[in-house]
């Protein structure tokens, strides 16, 4: 359970915004949940593919993948780290994505994406992942606070904890407001996808997509791996079905570079 010094913080730094500071009080202190994936490795796999699909797209290319995976004897993991281009395409990913795929295992094996990433301070540790192809800032963002557990990052580029944020404050610049919070702007960030979770579909913010939520199993912003979009590759599912909690691609996010 979150520490209640933290928590404290963050309805204190709420105070010039009672709507927000009554969310956080409705959310009461949440769980951070230990990482998902044993490397920072598996935890881009996941970004990558999952990138600017929705949930139903995401879980049907999972499938094929883990099926994939069974008949050759491996995991999926292994199906990336061997390469094979013509079979991952077979599995619904794309091109683009392949190539991503196949550049987090070079980065990995150049000793990219060691143990050392964790020490790093999260712009130091961008720089590093936004060097990998398919890596951009928002998916640099989710991996520092989803598996590095960095207690101070504010994802600029994620519509749904701007979107909620502006939301709930009526302002604007989400980056000067979420700096009240400091040095725990990934708590707020997580707070903010919890509400608008959890809130009914009438508050969600014109123009975003019902459902968004954090990067567990994320979508990804434009520009980690331009003009990749759903549907380019025969088989793909439709990029916009009936709204899931999930992995959807948020409309109007800046690109990241």
């Amino acid at each position: 359970m979150l520490d209640p010094a933290i928590y404290a913080h963050l309805l204190d730094a709420a105070r010039a915004h009672p709507p927000l500071r009554a969310a956080l009080e409705r959310a009461r202190p949440i769980r951070i949940e230990p990482p998902a994936h044993p490397c920072v490795a598996d935890r881009l796999f996941v970004e990558v593919v999952n990138q600017q699909l929705s949930v139903r797209a995401a879980a049907a290319i999972w499938a094929r993948i883990e099926a994939a995976a069974a008949a050759a004897g491996a995991s999926p993991r292994g199906l990336f780290e061997a390469g094979d281009a013509a079979l991952l395409r077979a599995c619904g990913i794309s091109g683009n994505k392949v190539r991503a795929l196949q550049a987090i295992v070079a980065a990995e094996t150049a000793g990219l994406l060691g143990p050392g990433l964790a020490a790093l301070p999260h712009p130091e540790r961008a720089a590093i992942l936004c060097g990998i192809r398919g890596v951009g800032p928002w998916t640099a963002d989710m991996v520092g606070i989803f598996h590095f557990h960095d207690p101070d990052i504010w994802p600029a580029g994620d519509v749904a904890a701007v979107g909620c944020l502006r939301r709930l404050t009526g302002q604007a610049d989400t980056t000067a407001v979420a700096a009240a919070f400091a040095p725990y702007r990934s708590i707020l960030a997580r707070y903010l996808w919890r509400i608008k979770d959890t809130a009914p579909a009438p508050v969600d913010v014109p123009g975003d997509v019902p459902g968004d939520v954090p990067g567990d199993v994320p979508g990804d912003v434009p520009g980690d791996l331009p003009g990749d979009l759903p549907g380019d590759l025969p088989g793909d599912l439709p990029a916009r079905p009936d709204p899931a909690p999930r992995a959807r691609r948020p409309r109007g996010a800046a690109k990241s570079g």
